[in-house]
């Protein structure tokens, strides 16, 4: 369970919350509906950062600005309550936390150390350095200087690393750093940065969590810029990537960020393929298949701007439902296959399609997501990518895939929406992945007796075992569901869905 986040009026006990006791004589404290620099005060838990916020009501009196009433704020419990609370509150960027326990001891013993007192700025806004500090021990402020007023967003303490960015992008320094206590750094220079990341991988997965932490949505803007595109909110995280929400800042239209992770996207060979793959992808344009607007590289990695859909994705749909009435199950069916078929047209498979990747929007059309795994027809499933509950049996062998691949995993995925559940054991995968290349699945009518014969046909032959023996292509799959849509007539079917 999460813990609850205090606000600075419900530890003070001030009353001058919105609605509080003492708001209509005190008037309503700036903290509490603050939505200067960018909204980083705005919303839930605001009053946490009371401190940054000019006009506040402590004391016994009216504060002034950051600047102003610093020595009084870093001295205040509350403040110091918040810091210690944020401290340890996301462990995943603690940069000691990835090193290699075995090799810590040498690799900080190369490394320059520095002390520092309180109050001493160690980095200044705007400058380019090839630098940045290990927090060994202290805490400090982070602070954004704009128009002539300083802003403090962000702590650092035990465990983190600061000022990083510059040494990832080359850009200048986009804020103050000052020690808020006495601290104890170790100096990490550009070249000892990036021979760390090669000898220690787990550090691979630091930089996908740093820079995705510099996107969380209680961050300045400035600092959320990914080329035109501004990222909002985390509303995923993956195998290969982490997806936020975010917004077109020149048509203020909203967008899917996807980030690759590190460990993919500092592979040459991997990295390579997938770009050329992606222009071919970014090609595509089906009603049924998200749209990918661009691709940005920066902070080491590669980001994939799309399309934006306000549905539900097929996944939720299931738990919600348990089971997909047939004549919605007929007409998602042919929606995919519609845009399979368009893909595979122009020489492209998607590998993983499942229900998660399939979102679905009332009265609009279907969309097939993250064609990410995405691969040329006829090439060799050499890993097992994909989600392994859907894989097709060539896929497991890693042997080569071609359309029937995403037809054999659209049956699966059929044979799921219909009956509630998939079609053989799971409790072991090493043993689901054996059954699934011996046996073919067990026929859906036996768990839905009044299951369309045109349906059960559907799903037997799309998940045959071998591929000769499937549709051949997604053309031929539609014209067996075609029939299906006659026969359930024109009623709303999608209306029990939603």
């Amino acid at each position: 369970m999460s813990r609850k986040e205090m606000n600075c009026w419900e530890y003070m006990k001030c009353g001058r919350e919105p609605g509080g006791n003492n708001a209509k004589e005190l008037g309503i404290c700036p903290a509490s509906n603050d939505g200067s620099y960018d909204g980083i005060h705005s919303g839930k838990n605001a009053g946490r950062f009371c401190w940054a916020v000019a006009g506040t009501f402590c004391g016994g009196k009216v504060q002034g600005s950051f600047a102003e009433k610093r020595a009084s704020c870093i001295s205040c419990e509350f403040f110091q309550k918040v810091q210690t609370e944020e401290g340890i509150a996301d462990l995943r960027t603690k940069f000691l936390r990835f090193v290699n326990r075995g090799t810590a001891a040498p690799f900080l013993s190369n490394l320059t150390y520095r002390h520092m007192k309180a109050g001493e700025r160690f980095i200044t806004q705007g400058e380019v350095s090839d630098t940045a500090f290990i927090i060994q021990r202290g805490s400090c402020l982070v602070i954004v200087e704009k128009d002539g007023e300083l802003h403090p967003v962000r702590h650092l303490g035990e465990g983190d690393i600061v000022g990083e960015l510059t040494i990832l992008t080359g850009e200048p320094q986009n804020a103050h750093v000052e020690a808020q206590t006495d601290m104890d750094l170790w100096v990490l220079n550009k070249a000892q940065f990036e021979d760390t990341t090669r000898e220690e991988p787990e550090l691979l997965d630091f930089l996908t969590e740093l820079v995705a932490n510099r996107f969380d949505s209680r961050r300045p803007t400035a600092d959320r810029v990914i080329g035109k595109y501004i990222a909002t909110e985390i509303i995923g995280r993956g195998g290969y990537s982490i997806v936020f929400k975010g917004i077109d800042s020149g048509l203020n239209m909203p967008v899917v960020i996807k980030m690759m992770r590190h460990d993919l996207a500092l592979e040459p060979d991997f990295l390579n393929d997938f770009l050329n793959e992606a222009k071919t992808i970014a090609s595509l344009n089906h009603e049924n298949i998200i749209k990918v607007y661009d691709i940005e590289k920066r902070f080491k990695t590669v980001f994939i701007i799309e399309e934006y859909v306000d549905g539900e994705v097929l996944k939720e749909m299931l738990k919600r439902l348990k089971t997909i009435p047939p004549a919605a199950a007929v007409e998602f069916l042919i929606q995919i296959c519609a845009g399979l078929l368009y893909a595979h047209q122009h020489g492209i498979i998607h590998r993983d399609i499942n229900p998660a990747n399939i979102i679905v929007q009332p009265y609009r059309p279907l969309k097939i997501l993250d064609f990410g795994l995405a691969c040329p027809i006829g090439a060799k499933a050499l890993d097992l990518s994909g989600t392994v509950f859907y894989m097709a049996p060539e896929q497991i062998n890693a042997k080569t895939v071609d359309q029937r691949t995403d037809i054999y995993s659209l049956g699966i995925s059929a044979y799921e929406m219909l009956t509630g559940k998939r079609p053989f054991p799971e409790e072991n995968i090493d043993a689901l992945m054996d059954i699934r290349c011996k046996e073919e699945i067990p026929d859906p009518a036996a768990i839905v007796p009044d299951l369309p014969e045109e349906l059960r046909g559907f799903v037997l032959k799309a998940c045959r075992r071998r591929p000769e023996k499937r549709y051949q292509d997604v053309g031929e799959a539609l014209k067996d569901l075609q029939p299906l849509v006659a026969r359930f007539g024109s009623k709303n079917c999608l209306s029990e869905c939603f």
